[in-house]
């Protein structure tokens, strides 16, 4: 892992040269072919260092930062066209895979919540710097409060936990008398609900998006709120007995504020913040199924985490597409798409069917496993998630019907068709989405 890092570190100089943009494209999609190589076959740690190495549910993880800052770059052809800073976009983005990748591999609770934080210094950079709105600046700063004030806790338990059991490794956590207790339990989770985000906690994140770049959104909703998910999984070796009394806390605020957020859903009028709030609603079922501590609720969570990852990131792409059209992003203006660009209808309506979990994407299998799980924990969920998966539906066909048809908006005046880069960056992101639906076990059975 160590040597892999250090050819990541490799691509930084190359970032400030004129000729380098799809140079360094070309070698993070190579970086991702040799990743394939890093695979653990039997479910275990391996690749092991000093302070890294990966399990199964590193891998996945570090595989989607790696593939997502590829298609980044591919999607923010814009910057390298205008020369707006492409140098420093190209190095922002390749330091955002170095410190993901630290974060996912770490094998000492210290140094996960170091790149835990150091993530956000490049994504503040994306907001702030390639940003399309003066808001973009209170945005930034609703990301650091909330995320670094919930982050604050969390540094407090990981020091009382070195000071209880005098290691930090993952491999040592356990849960002992000595450590349970309701202010400790909460110090630890606190800052992953935040990051994830759950409901009520969840303001920070449709501000970033909107004011975000298309990049900016990409990594926010495909891999930055996965680390609150990933957390969640590595601490709760040591609060595995005080998680069944608190669960239910947790599981019902955050899939009854996933239904409210399914409501919010369907009376947004920009694209971004209708997918952002789609966002927060589908990684409530994520918080459900984490939380009650049963086999299928924990795996179903992590291949839903890596579905939605792809599939909103593809989304983001999709509603970049048309803002680069037509210089807006509401749905007033963004309308009778299918009639200015019918091939990027189809692919509309391929990552909307993969956002309503629809066959044979890999969001269907997560959601399938988080809602046996919820309803073999308590029967009386499924009255909330017929209602979720009800509104889930029903606020994509929402994006969907709208934004393609009905009449297009008289201030249209000329509106291209896609090009063969969107065309492959949407390919990219749709096809891994339902290849790995034929390799069901390293996206669920990973325990």
């Amino acid at each position: 892992m160590l040597s892999f890092l250090c050819f990541l570190i490799f691509l930084t100089p190359l970032c400030f040269f004129s000729w380098s943009w799809w140079m360094v494209c070309s070698l993070l999609f190579f970086v991702c072919f040799v990743f394939l190589f890093f695979f653990p076959y039997f479910f275990c740690w391996g690749s092991l260092g000093y302070i890294f190495g990966c399990d199964l549910i590193s891998y996945g993880l570090i595989f989607l930062s790696l593939w997502i800052c590829v298609l980044m770059i591919m999607a923010s052809e814009s910057v390298f066209r205008h020369s707006y800073f492409s140098g420093f976009f190209i190095f922002v983005v390749v330091a955002l895979a170095i410190m993901l990748y630290c974060t996912f591999s770490s094998i000492s609770l210290l140094s996960f919540y170091i790149f835990f934080e150091s993530s956000l210094i490049p994504t503040l950079f994306l907001i702030l710097g390639w940003g399309y709105q003066p808001e973009r600046v209170q945005a930034g700063i609703y990301l650091l409060f909330y995320t670094l004030l919930a982050s604050l806790p969390l540094l407090v338990g990981i020091l009382f936990v070195y000071d209880s059991l005098g290691s930090l490794s993952l491999f040592l956590l356990h849960g002992e008398g000595s450590l349970v207790g309701g202010l400790f339990y909460v110090c630890m989770i606190f800052a992953f609900l935040v990051s994830m985000p759950m409901f009520m906690v969840h303001l920070w994140l449709p501000s970033a998006h909107v004011e975000a770049p298309v990049a900016g959104s990409m990594i926010l909703a495909g891999v930055l709120l996965k680390l609150g998910g990933y957390g969640l999984l590595r601490v709760f070796p040591l609060l595995f007995k005080f998680g069944f009394s608190f669960g239910v806390v947790w599981v019902a605020l955050s899939l009854v504020g996933g239904l409210f957020v399914s409501l919010f859903c369907m009376r947004q009028t920009d694209l971004k913040s209708l997918i952002a709030y789609s966002s927060v609603a589908h990684m409530s079922m994520v918080i459900g199924g984490i939380m009650t501590l049963s086999y299928w609720g924990v795996c179903s969570s992590f291949a839903l985490m890596v579905a939605h990852g792809l599939c909103s990131s593809g989304l983001f792409c999709l509603s970049n597409i048309s803002y680069e059209r037509f210089g807006s992003r509401s749905l007033l203006v963004n309308k009778g798409l299918i009639n200015l660009m019918p091939s990027m209808a189809m692919w509309w309506f391929l990552l909307s069917a993969c956002n309503m979990a629809a066959p044979p994407s890999l969001n269907l299998l997560g959601e399938i496993g988080l809602l046996s799980s919820l309803v073999s924990w308590s029967w009386w969920l499924m009255f909330v998630l017929i209602f979720l998966s009800f509104f889930s539906a029903a606020y994509t066909l929402y994006l969907y019907s709208y934004s393609q048809h009905g009449s297009v908006y008289s201030g249209v005046y000329s509106c291209s068709l896609g090009y063969v880069r969107e065309f492959l960056l949407l390919f990219l992101h749709w096809f891994p989405l339902n290849l790995i639906i034929l390799k069901v076990d390293v996206a669920v059975f990973w325990i």
